[in-house]
């Protein structure tokens, strides 16, 4: 491979590092940003999905600039938004300033999903494209590593830890910027889009450098006749691209209907429904981000040797049994996983009522009293074996404390290997995930449209992967509420049995093809 447009392709796919790292980094800071500034369940998932929002604007409005302006000017910008959005959160006053930072840096998310695939999809021969493009997926699971990671290093740094878990990633943004200087625009954009034959030449010439001037000429005719041949090269919604278009849609509607970036943002508190507290439930997070890279690898391997098609149908089988098994670990032992998780709470608030101030104390000893209250409840349950929870109206703080860390043992032991089955089910689920859908979607969705349309149909899959995730992270905290995590976890398995009958019966392969050459084999040409 050549190591120029492995070095451009790994430049460019830097955004998916700090998307990857921007996008998860909430989850160690979620929790204590809804007790700071008492937010409900309803501004709490505003804020949680504020960075999503901002995505689902970035990714509709991302095909514009990229291609006004260039796919290399606007990967440059991608990295001043997610420094203002680093900024702006770690210094954030309150939640509004917070909401508003995070959508920043979303912008710069839903940007950077169009505009790295597409610009490495552009520049990569077909042999190794699809793993070229995939190292924009990598990047992002390593930023989702490295998110993880600092949340568990940061927790215990302080009151204030949560403003270094989120505002540390201006480093990173700073770095990815200066590298962007480094990388050429892309020859592709600069003949089809700007007209620019004598810098499209240039620009093949440094991507090509042992190329000869009969081989570049002969490419660049390739790439203008294949664009000006185009029956559907003046509008992007006709009937002629109806096939890459739904297929665009569909790879980034299943995409999140699997539940990914739910779990992702809300990983700690979905393994502290099982009993772990906090700390190891972060620690358990970091498991999440080692098993996505590692899987990431595998996938990136795999993809243009088993083909996109092949990893989706992986990918899906995977889905439906970690996904079906996770949902019935929940059900089978539910009474004891609610025991635990709301043993634990009570056992982390004990220590606040004895350390808080008048200001505070009536708060403070409102939720103490609503979290006894769930536990005697959740122990009142006629299948919870160990038996309901006894507290005396005249118990002290420490007291309750002892009751309570008394119940999460009970309820561990009667769990047994419950807490485990959850954990191998999502990691599973992670596993099945990178090896498929993540690595397939941003590859996929920058090769099946012509050159001309290959920004708006880029915006179009991103748009719709974002909007999901946005909608998902917002309700999310209610779905868990309103139902039980068995039946959320059923939900999304269902939809993964669609997904794998829409691959068997319409997901075409594309790899090793060349780019012009895939669009006459969706029928556009």
């Amino acid at each position: 491979m050549n190591p120029r447009i492995f070095f451009f392709a790994i430049v460019s796919a830097l955004a998916g590092f700090l998307f990857g790292f921007d996008t998860v980094v909430i989850s160690g800071a979620e929790q204590t940003i809804q007790k700071l500034w008492g937010l409900s369940p309803g501004m709490h998932g505003i804020a949680m999905a504020a960075a999503l929002y901002g995505t689902v604007i970035g990714s509709l409005a991302g095909g514009w600039p990229t291609d006004r302006f260039g796919r290399r000017a606007t990967l440059l910008w991608i990295g001043a938004l997610y420094l203002i959005s680093a900024l702006g959160c770690g210094f954030a006053t309150d939640v509004n300033m917070f909401i508003a930072a995070r959508f920043i840096g979303g912008l710069g998310i839903g940007i950077s999903t169009v505009a790295a695939p597409l610009y490495i999809s552009e520049i990569a021969p077909p042999a190794h494209r699809g793993r070229l493009a995939g190292m924009f997926q990598f990047n992002i699971v390593f930023g989702i590593v490295i998110a993880f990671l600092s949340n568990a290093l940061l927790a215990g740094i302080g009151p204030n830890a949560w403003r270094w878990m989120l505002g540390v990633a201006a480093v990173p943004s700073v770095i990815y910027t200066v590298m962007c200087f480094a990388i050429p625009e892309s020859p592709r954009w600069l003949l089809t889009r700007k007209g620019d034959r004598a810098k499209g030449l240039a620009a093949l010439r440094v991507i090509e450098p042992n190329a000869t001037d009969s081989q570049l000429e002969a490419q660049a005719d390739l790439i203008t006749s294949a664009s000006s041949g185009q029956k559907t090269s003046g509008r992007f919604w006709t009937w002629g691209l109806r096939v890459p278009i739904m297929l665009a849609f569909f790879v980034a509607f299943f995409n999140q209907l699997s539940g990914i970036n739910a779990i992702l943002y809300f990983a700690p508190r979905i393994f502290e429904m099982t009993g772990l507290g906090e700390k190891a439930a972060l620690l358990q997070s970091v498991g999440i981000g080692i098993t996505n890279l590692v899987f990431t690898f595998v996938g990136l391997w795999l993809i243009d040797r088993m083909g996109r098609r092949t990893l989706l149908l992986i990918g899906s089988f995977g889905y439906i049994a970690s996904l079906g098994l996770c949902a019935l670990a929940f059900s089978h032992w539910a009474p004891q996983f609610k025991v635990a998780s709301t043993a634990i709470a009570v056992v982390e608030m004990a220590p606040r009522v004895e350390k808080a101030d008048a200001e505070s104390r009536t708060k403070v000893e409102a939720d103490f009293s609503e979290a006894k209250t769930a536990l005697l409840t959740a122990s009142a349950d006629p299948r919870y074996e160990p038996g309901p929870v006894l507290i005396s109206d005249q118990a002290t703080p420490d007291d309750v404390k002892s009751v309570a860390e008394m119940a999460m043992t009970r309820a561990s032991e009667s769990a047994g290997s419950g807490g485990m089955v959850v954990m191998l089910c999502i990691f599973a689920f992670i596993a099945s995930h990178a090896v498929g859908q993540g690595a397939v979607i941003w590859v996929l969705i920058s090769e099946i449209f012509p050159n001309r349309h290959r920004a708006e149909g880029q915006a179009l899959g991103s748009f719709t992967h974002w909007i999901f995730a946005a909608l998902l992270t917002t309700f999310f905290p209610k779905m868990v509420t309103a139902f039980s995590p068995a039946t959320v976890f059923a939900f999304f398995c269902g939809m993964m049995v669609l997904q794998l009958l829409w691959v068997i019966f319409s997901v075409p392969e594309t790899k090793g093809i060349p780019l012009e050459d895939i669009q006459k084999k969706l029928g556009i040409s």
